[in-house]
């Protein structure tokens, strides 16, 4: 099956653990892409990937127009069922690789804890650089590998193992070479340690117990180096949480 299908797929039967995670409605982060940009009331803002719709909602307020994108239909229509009052967000079927919309066109393009799943990242910078206005932002945030290559390895195969939808959690190295093919500046980066409590982590995705205990004994078997890698918590025998690092880039055309 096609990647992009498959992916579709996937989401279509979790649709609503998007809109219900904490890890994608954590306030602090979310709080801290409005402070990063800054949007006024004049500027569009285009949201790729918009999952549950977190980053659409949260700058819809503070912009012009907010428009919502995803490979995923029924991930828009949650996103829609889910809205207030806020009545500047347009809901739109898009892929990220090739984005249905002129070139410098947008004020601002986000993408947030996303990119993991595209199968062709370079596609979607060079749309998200194509369709912003010159002296226009692309914030970007995915959850990233470590740069030390067995670390690395072994998270991508944790998390494809959990998630088959799951491509490639990048090294910020390798994000920043893809970034480098166009003339973006980097403006701002950062790194946020994203604890992630496992069975929330788990559940979102799996409904095999088969599966669950797969991904179970592939932490608890790996080494200590691994472990301490992904920040492992345990409590006897249970596994209560790892960690990963996100990172937030703010990009300029």
């Amino acid at each position: 099956m096609d990647k992009k299908l498959l992916n579709k797929e996937l989401f279509t039967k979790r649709e609503d653990a998007y809109i219900k995670s904490h890890t994608h409605s954590n306030p602090a982060a979310l709080q801290k892409i409005v402070e990063w940009l800054n949007p006024s009331s004049e500027q569009t803002v285009l949201d790729i990937a918009t999952g549950g719709g977190q980053v659409a909602k949260t700058l819809a307020p503070f912009s012009k127009q907010v428009i919502a994108t995803d490979l995923t239909p029924s991930m828009l229509v949650n996103v829609k069922n889910s809205l207030n009052e806020t009545n500047n967000i347009l809901l739109l079927i898009a892929d990220a690789e090739e984005l249905p919309f002129l070139d410098d066109s947008m004020d601002i393009v986000t993408c947030r804890i996303a990119a993991h799943h595209f199968p062709h990242p370079e596609k979607f910078i060079q749309e998200a650089y194509r369709v912003l206005k010159p002296g226009g932002k692309c914030l970007f945030i995915d959850n990233i590998a470590p740069e030390d290559d067995a670390e690395d390895q072994f998270l991508n195969q944790l998390e494809a193992m959990r998630d088959p939808s799951h491509e490639r959690a990048k090294k910020i190295s390798e994000w920043k070479k893809l970034f480098s093919k166009h003339p973006f500046t980097l403006l701002k980066e950062d790194i946020r340690i994203k604890e992630l409590p496992f069975q929330d982590w788990l559940n979102r995705t799996v409904d095999s117990e088969e599966v669950r205990q797969q991904v179970t004994d592939f932490i608890e078997t790996a080494d200590e180096k691994l472990q301490k890698s992904i920040r492992l918590q345990k409590d006897e025998n249970t596994i209560l949480s790892f960690a990963i690092d996100e990172w937030i880039s703010m990009w300029e055309k």
